[in-house]
């Protein structure tokens, strides 16, 4: 029995069970969220720690041995993103106090907050495919409630996007289950990994990689099946769109280095070909939709996307190097985009308005909120020295050292954009004087109390990025244990099922 790797599953899901039973009460709730996170926080830690001495940490379910059971599996990357987690959902259980509507809380928030954190840390620790799959509907139940909730005509709208093409995915996903498990009659993923080595049908093995690629890729925003990310992520309550841009995406970009280095590695001439020109296409799509935007959160929005596209480029590439590169970029991303859609809140709760073209005089007013902006805008960017820069150089390093040139240049030209695009937010919303048509320009003057309740998250993500930038060694040696475990498969199917591949 090992603790640390159910307790970051089962914490999420006590915390959503009794907020459930204090139903009534707000304040109890609001308490829960904070502790219940924290402690999430906590164990996720643990988790790294001992997964970090240990090598694989694997649990099997009422002690029914793998493959016969369902375990959850930890390896440094399942790891890295249990603790990335918990810094999310510590971060927006914090800022929600502030933020999230009485309307919300009294209809389910908290609760629905802590089924998502559960379903996130569940597809990132199980061994298991279809056990993957279910929590890939956790997650999408509650991310599809949470996007309702409060019922406006644009949430609405994005929410019926969102699902619809959600829906498309799991079911191809769940057909490809269907069959691998034709083919190798197993669902646990060290299995499938160990008897894919003696089919003799690399084409169909080929074919079930590519539905699962089709699948991951709409859950992670990937080129061509991204539209439903901007046109719902900046419908519901800032904090919900925090908590999706750090998470929801990034669960599908695991799940392709989790699958793609594990069990489909047989064809990567051809499977990673493919995710490497998806990954250009994703980046240079992403960046031009958010250089034609106007509205803070879209901007963030369409970013995500390019920024997914360096993410799957690392796994693509498929060297050590490029996974090194892929698994640093994940972490500095979640971390600064989280904070960039949690500055966004503060200017709305300022100024009353998304739009750019209603904001305006934030760092004459709040010099500090401006520096808070500039060090996740200027990471995203790629400026040295924040974390953005190094996650970069490396998968540009792996680029080229793979001879990838036109996608290399293709990434370098995107960081440029994104320099554009955070260049115009700052120049529209933090340095030109406030439009004379906006009524709540007063409000940069007044004495808001719970403000430094919203920026204490802020602060804190904004420290992460600069330790992560300044001090970024025992991170990137963390990111290439982490590609090392990844590039070397034997040692995840050794751990589970105690064989030698």
């Amino acid at each position: 029995m090992r603790p640390e790797v159910a307790l970051p599953i089962l914490i999420p899901l006590l915390a959503g069970s009794f907020s459930l039973v204090v139903w009534r009460s707000v304040v109890l709730q609001r308490w829960i969220a904070v502790l219940g996170t924290g402690a999430l926080l906590y164990v996720s830690v643990w988790l790294l720690m001992t997964t970090h001495r240990e090598g694989h940490v694997v649990m099997e379910m009422g002690n029914w041995p793998a493959p016969f059971g369902i375990v959850f599996v930890a390896d440094l990357l399942g790891a890295i993103m249990v603790v990335l987690t918990g810094i999310m959902g510590f971060a927006v259980a914090l800022y929600s106090l502030a933020t999230t509507g009485k309307g919300h809380e009294k209809f389910g928030y908290f609760p629905l907050m802590h089924l998502l954190l559960a379903g996130v840390a569940g597809a990132f620790l199980t061994g298991d495919i279809f056990n993957m799959f279910v929590w890939f509907e956790v997650m999408l139940i509650a991310s599809f409630a949470l996007l309702i909730l409060g019922g406006e005509r644009a949430q609405m709208e994005g929410a019926i996007k969102y699902v619809t093409l959600n829906l498309i995915s799991s079911m191809i996903f769940l057909t490809a289950i269907g069959l691998l498990y034709g083919l190798v009659g197993t669902l646990n993923m060290a299995d499938i990994a160990y008897k894919l080595q003696e089919v003799e049908e690399p084409g169909l093995v080929t074919v079930i990689g590519m539905l699962f690629m089709i699948s991951f890729g709409v859950k992670a925003g990937a080129f061509p099946l991204f539209f439903w990310l901007p046109a719902s992520y900046h419908t519901p309550p800032v904090a919900v769109s925090a908590l999706f841009a750090g998470l929801l995406t990034k669960v599908g970009v695991y799940a392709l280095f989790r699958v793609f280095t594990l069990i489909f590695n047989q064809d990567v001439e051809f499977t990673h070909n493919i995710l490497l020109w998806g990954a250009a296409l994703t980046m240079l799509t992403g960046v031009l939709g958010a250089a034609a935007q106007f509205e803070f959160r879209r901007i963030l929005s369409f970013h995500i996307i390019s920024q997914i596209g360096y993410m799957i480029m690392g796994v693509a590439l498929y060297t050590p190097l490029a996974i090194v590169g892929g698994v640093f970029y994940i972490m500095h991303h979640i971390i600064v985009k989280t904070n960039l859609f949690l500055v966004a809140g503060v200017a709305y709760r300022l100024l009353g308005s998304y739009e750019l073209k209603d904001l305006g005089g934030l760092y004459r007013k709040r010099p500090f909120l401006g520096v808070l902006f500039l060090i996740p805008a200027l990471s995203l960017a790629g400026l040295p020295p924040l974390s953005g820069f190094f996650a970069k150089f490396v998968i540009i390093r792996a680029g080229l050292e793979a001879e990838e040139w036109v996608v290399t240049g293709i990434a370098l030209l995107v960081g440029l954009l994104t320099l554009y695009s955070m260049i115009k937010i700052w120049a529209e919303a933090f340095w030109k004087a406030v439009p004379e048509h906006n009524q709540n320009a007063h409000r940069l003057e007044s004495q808001d109390t719970q403000l430094w309740l919203m920026y204490t998250p802020i602060i804190g993500l904004a420290l992460c990025t600069l330790f992560i930038g300044l001090y970024g060694q025992p991170i990137y040696e963390l990111a290439a244990a982490s590609a090392e475990q990844l590039i070397d498969p034997s040692q995840y199917i050794e751990a589970v099922l105690g064989v030698q591949p």
